[in-house]
């Protein structure tokens, strides 16, 4: 085969919904392209939010039985997404929601049973794409940079602004790329200070003052002076970011722009460090890229030739999904999906389980 349809469904750190996008994956010598078939998002309950957040702390028995409830909600809504689309799917490709990440301690677990989820849509479903890379020593992440070179070669940096920053670039022929720090999970923390679930364009920042002090204090997070290949998750947040934010007393806006200042600081840091040419493009997706306050603050600190590219919303919206999708047909193919350069695992994999409905 070389032309796929595949549902990729992903859930991000944010917490924002569940993202599903159906697409077309066509391979010809070597190359691939993408059409986006039908692209939606399904806004979580307050309730189900507050169960995804509760996870982490979750015994092991609640939270293996929230695995499989949550993994049939997502079978129920990968059918009804696709009620009206009258045409065959290959397969569905499930990145399911991350609870615990702990690369150090070499493992990682993603909430939503495929088995649960592949049974109850009735197709063929590949989730669990992090464990084979961890047991090869990895950090099972990041995932997209596959994607990033199979898709959106042509940009020289690829930044992803979801819970966390995530950056792909290729050097000597290598794709690299890791987790910069913390992004959308600080700002839409902070945005629920002001009883808002995300701070709508950056509007409330925009309006802020610098919090010196409180810059400083973020800045400092010994994450950032880590080498890469690393990779961050909510452990990281909750117990070293959120403490400092939390104990501030000033005004959600001043603390919303000064984390702003912060997250495009880090970003521009790295891509300061890692640019070699007079001229470059950054490509920006992830609800981030929507924050028009932090793509401006962003664009004023990154080095001069080094220019923004924010694509249409489906892109911005749906890149993740898409890219889970395209990690599905490279496991039908059984070819590559998952890079130890990005990873640092002893080798390249293909990864992913298939589970029959």
């Amino acid at each position: 085969m070389s032309s796929y349809t595949v549902l990729g469904m992903m859930s991000g750190t944010s917490l924002d919904g569940l993202d599903l996008a159906l697409v077309r994956l066509e391979e010809t010598n070597g190359h691939w392209s993408h059409r986006f078939l039908k692209t939606g998002c399904t806004d979580y309950t307050s309730a189900m939010r507050q169960r995804l957040e509760q996870a982490i702390r979750m015994p092991a028995p609640e939270l293996l039985a929230f695995h499989a409830e949550y993994g049939k909600w997502l079978g129920k809504q990968a059918k009804a997404f696709l009620a009206d689309y009258g045409e065959t799917v290959d397969a569905i490709a499930s990145h399911g929601h991350t609870v615990h990440h702990l690369p150090q301690k070499g493992f990682t677990f993603q909430m939503g049973c495929p088995q649960h989820l592949a049974l109850e849509a009735g197709i063929r479903t590949i989730g669990d794409f992090r464990s084979l890379d961890m047991a090869l020593g990895g950090q099972g992440a990041p995932l997209v940079p596959i994607g990033d070179r199979l898709l959106f070669g042509a940009y020289d940096f690829c930044l992803n602004l979801g819970g966390i920053s995530n950056i792909s670039f290729e050097k000597d022929g290598k794709r690299l790329a890791f987790d910069i720090g913390v992004a959308n999970m600080l700002l839409n923390a902070l945005s629920r200070l002001a009883s808002a679930a995300f701070d709508a364009g950056g509007e409330m920042a925009r309006k802020g003052v610098l919090i010196p002090e409180f810059l400083n204090r973020l800045d400092a997070l010994s994450y950032y002076d880590l080498p890469f290949p690393k990779s961050t998750g909510y452990e990281w947040f909750s117990s070293e970011v959120w403490p400092i934010a939390k104990a501030r007393k000033e005004a959600p806006k001043d603390l919303l722009h000064t984390a702003v200042v912060h997250i495009a600081r880090q970003i521009a840091r790295q891509v300061s460090t890692l640019s070699t040419r007079k001229e470059s493009s950054l490509l920006v997706t992830g609800g981030g890229a929507y924050n028009t306050f932090l793509m401006e603050v962003l664009q004023e600190k990154l080095p001069e030739g080094v220019t923004l590219v924010i694509p249409d919303s489906e892109q911005i919206a749906y890149k993740e999904a898409l890219v889970f999708a395209l990690l599905g047909a490279l496991r039908l193919r059984g070819e590559v999906n998952v890079l130890s350069s990005v990873t640092g695992g002893s080798r390249d994999s293909c990864s992913g389980v298939l589970f029959e409905p």
